[in-house]
């Protein structure tokens, strides 16, 4: 999984501006005091590994697992995605 795509595609999904994907590392936290994200993010992220990936999350405690960060995020699409 390219990381850089991946954090574009973030990007773009939360509509995040003045954030480039050099700005997000790859290990830091995506939600709380990293990146920052929220609950309605977190849904965002839901749709866009449904859309792009075709993996669909079953509930908020996976959901929590996999949007760790950059890296945790890749790992799992690497294992699961269908596109």
């Amino acid at each position: 999984m390219d990381k850089t795509l991946l954090k574009q595609q973030i990007i773009e999904a939360l509509n995040l501006e003045d954030i480039t994907p050099a700005d997000i590392q790859d290990d830091a936290p995506l939600f709380g005091e990293g990146l920052g994200l929220d609950s309605i993010d977190a849904l965002e992220l839901f749709v866009l590994l449904d859309k792009q990936y075709g993996i669909k999350l079953q509930n908020k405690e996976e959901g929590k697992q996999v949007f760790r960060s950059v890296d945790t995020m890749a790992e799992y699409i690497d294992a699961h995605r269908t596109k």
